[in-house]
């Protein structure tokens, strides 16, 4: 019998080895995030991937078999820094990265053009916190969001503030990004409709720090309320010099402002702002307080606003994979439309453009340093 070489045995055994571990190997499906991790947003950006990356660390845990093969999902997380053209060159990379779902981006106005690149690739993108309708408006069947818009988010908080707060003149900012801008917008519109006399809009940018000049012209109008449109960054900021600068009005603001950051930001000037957060706050969710004790544990420190939601869209993204049963981006595509999922935020559906069937708005104060839930608006 022709006996073979000691080297052709090893080899043929190290062959026959890779084979059976390439037989039982995971399959690795790469989910996309996408916040600003790095200038003033940044700590609303890592507070939203910290929720996608827990997410992905307990299905990964628990185990995901899809089509009979085991997954391991892997979380490919990058920094769009919120800046537009920085959002279309990450996407890009997520496409060639081979991503099969994308979680963001943190805002409106990186999610926007961001969505184009999704859209061409046929990539399901799910915004955790992008408000501005035209997110979903453009047409395409990728785009989802598993918050309300600022079509809803304006006219609550704008309601809110003829109907419980008596307001009659408002004042309105924005900083003149696609989120505040579109905010403020809504909000105009809502208020004028709601009989309050819109005494001024005026514009800033997310990256001023000097609000001083608009809020003394804005302190001669004497308005009961001045709105801005922006985030924590901007509007912290801007509370704390109107508070110096003596204007007794109360500020009005968005899901950008209110979050659990706007205390260091505003100082006590934050007891005089009045927010809407565009869904259910941590503290109405029924799995809330579980969610905020998971995050602590894992991340040493407390929830910031939107990782509850990023969290919910990865487990979305995975149950889409468990009703197609494929991890293959145009089979999780079209299962996203009949989505119905109870995770932390409560039971997600979607509408024919993305959105949610069923919004919800809660408007929120701060007393003494701590937001405070105020009342919820069902959309």
């Amino acid at each position: 019998m022709y006996k073979l070489p000691l080297t052709s045995l090893a080899a043929a055994a190290a062959l026959s080895f890779a084979l059976c571990n390439s037989a039982s190997a995971d399959t690795i499906v790469k989910i996309g995030h996408v916040a600003p991790l790095t200038g003033g947003s940044a700590h609303q950006g890592k507070d939203n991937e910290n929720g996608a990356r827990l997410a992905i660390e307990e299905i990964n845990k628990k185990g995901l078999v899809i089509g009979g093969q085991k997954v391991t999902l892997q979380l490919d997380p990058q920094d769009d820094a919120g800046d537009p053209r920085q959002a279309t060159q990450v996407a890009q990379k997520l496409v060639d990265d081979k991503v099969v779902a994308v979680v963001g981006h943190e805002t409106s106005g990186t999610s926007i053009p961001a969505s184009q690149i999704y859209s061409d690739a046929g990539i399901v993108q799910i915004s955790p916190s992008a408000t501005n309708p035209k997110y979903t408006q453009q047409g395409f069947k990728t785009t989802y969001r598993v918050v309300a818009t600022d079509a809803q988010q304006g006219p609550a908080l704008a309601n809110y503030a003829a109907k419980a707060m008596g307001v009659k003149k408002v004042a309105i900012v924005d900083d003149s990004t696609a989120y505040g801008q579109g905010l403020a917008q809504q909000f105009e519109a809502a208020a004028k409709a709601a009989g309050l006399t819109v005494l001024s809009h005026d514009a800033t940018n997310d990256k001023a720090v000097d609000f001083r000049a608009i809020l003394t012209k804005i302190k001669g109008e004497n308005p009961d309320a001045i709105m801005i449109g922006s985030m924590d960054a901007t509007g912290g900021p801007f509370a704390k010099q109107a508070k110096q600068l003596g204007l007794r009005a109360k500020i009005l603001s968005g899901d950008g402002v209110c979050t659990a950051n706007i205390v260091d930001l505003a100082g006590p000037a934050a007891d005089n702002i009045i927010c809407s957060v565009a869904g259910i706050g941590l503290d109405q969710m029924a799995g809330g307080a579980t969610f905020a004790s998971k995050y602590k544990q894992r991340y040493g420190q407390d929830v910031v606003l939107y990782s509850p939601y990023t969290y919910d869209a990865v487990y979305i993204i995975a149950d889409a994979m468990k009703r197609a049963n494929s991890v293959e981006p145009a089979k999780i595509l079209a299962a996203m439309p009949t989505t119905d999922y109870k995770g932390v935020i409560g039971e997600t559906t979607f509408d024919a453009k993305g959105d949610l069937k069923k919004g919800i708005i809660s408007i929120y104060g701060y007393k003494d340093g701590k937001r405070q839930f105020i009342n919820k608006v069902s959309m």
